[in-house]
C-alpha cells in the first residue's frame, strides 16, 4: 500500500474528542502510517506529548504559535526543553528514537496580531534558539508576514542557528509566492502544502507547488481545519491527505505512488526520523 506522512494535523483538537481512535484507523486505512501533532501553546503541548507516547503513528512538534505568544514568560523556553527532554526519555524506553521531531508551530501572525508583533518576534527567536539547542527543525507559521519571517529567518542562519547537515525546517500552509520559495528552500526549509491546493482559486498555491523543488515539498492536512475538497466545508482528518497527494501528482504530471514516495522520504528526513 501507498504510504503517506501527514506533516502537520491538530488532532488533539476538541474536534476530535468523539473518535480519536477512529480517526487513527481512517488514516491508516488510507495508508498514512505517520502524523505529526503541532502544539499551539504550553498545555497543548503536553496533551500532544501525551498522545504520541500512547500512540506509535504519531510524532510532536511542541511550541507556542504566535497567536499564544503573549501567554509566554521568560522560563517558557525551560519548560518546554524539559517537557521534550522527557518525552523522548520516555519514548526511548518504549523502543522509539525519539517522539518529540520539532520546535513548532512558531512564528508570525501579521493576519491577526493576537498578540503584540514585538511580543511574536521576541518569542519566535527564543524558539528558534530552543530548536537550535536541542538539534531539531520548526514548524514555521507564516501569515501576512512574509518579510518579517524572513528577515528573522536570514537573521537566525546568519547567527548559525540553522545545521548546514538537515533541513531548517518547514514552511507550514504554505500561503506565499512562487517568487518567495526559493528564498527559503536556500535557507534550507522545505514548503507543506494542503487542502486549499484542491480549492478552484488554487493559481497562486499552485504557482507556489511548481516552484518547490520535489526534494523539498512535504504534504499536510492542517486537520480540522483547510479541509480538501470534496469534503471542503466538513472537519479536515489525517485520512484526507491522499487527495491533496493526488492533486499533487495531478500538477506535478507524476504518479500518486511517486508523490508519497518523495513525500514521505522528504519528512523524514525533515523530522530526522
Amino acid at each position: 500500500m501507498t504510504k503517506w506522512f501527514d506533516t502537520h494535523a491538530h488532532l488533539q483538537d476538541e474536534a476530535f474528542a468523539e473518535d480519536f481512535d477512529a480517526v487513527l484507523a481512517r488514516a491508516r486505512d488510507k495508508g498514512v502510517t505517520r502524523i505529526l501533532l503541532a502544539s499551539s501553546n504550553e498545555e497543548d503541548s503536553k496533551t500532544i506529548c501525551r498522545l504520541v507516547l500512547e500512540h506509535p503513528m504519531l510524532y510532536a512538534a511542541v511550541g507556542v504559535h504566535p497567536h499564544d505568544a503573549k501567554s509566554c514568560d521568560e522560563k517558557t523556553s525551560e519548560r518546554l526543553k524539559e517537557l521534550i527532554l522527557d518525552t523522548n526519555k520516555r519514548a526511548q524506553k518504549q523502543g522509539r528514537d525519539k517522539a518529540v521531531v520539532a520546535i513548532g508551530e512558531i512564528g508570525l501572525d501579521y493576519h491577526y496580531d493576537f498578540s503584540p508583533r514585538d511580543v511574536q518576534q521576541k518569542v519566535f527567536r527564543k524558539q528558534l534558539e530552543l530548536a537550535y539547542e536541542l538539534s531539531l527543525p520548526v514548524v514555521i507559521h507564516m501569515r501576512e508576514a512574509t518579510e518579517a519571517t524572513l528577515n528573522m529567518l536570514n537573521a537566525a542562519n546568519d547567527d548559525g542557528l540553522f545545521s548546514k547537515e538537515a533541513p531548517a525546517g518547514v514552511i507550514h500552509c504554505y500561503s506565499g509566492s512562487a517568487e518567495t520559495v526559493p528564498l527559503l528552500t536556500d535557507l534550507g526549509f522545505m514548503i507543506g502544502f494542503d487542502g486549499p491546493l484542491t480549492f478552484k482559486n488554487a493559481k497562486k498555491p499552485i504557482a507556489a507547488l511548481q516552484a518547490v523543488p520535489h526534494d523539498r515539498l512535504v504534504l499536510e492536512t492542517d486537520a480540522p481545519y483547510l479541509t480538501p475538497v470534496p469534503f471542503r466545508g466538513k472537519r479536515n482528518e489525517s485520512s484526507y491527505l491522499p487527495l491533496i497527494g493526488e492533486k499533487v501528482a495531478e500538477i506535478m504530471g507524476k504518479g500518486v505512488n511517486d508523490v508519497a514516495e518523495q513525500t514521505t522520504a522528504n519528512a523524514l528526513r525533515l523530522f530526522r526520523i
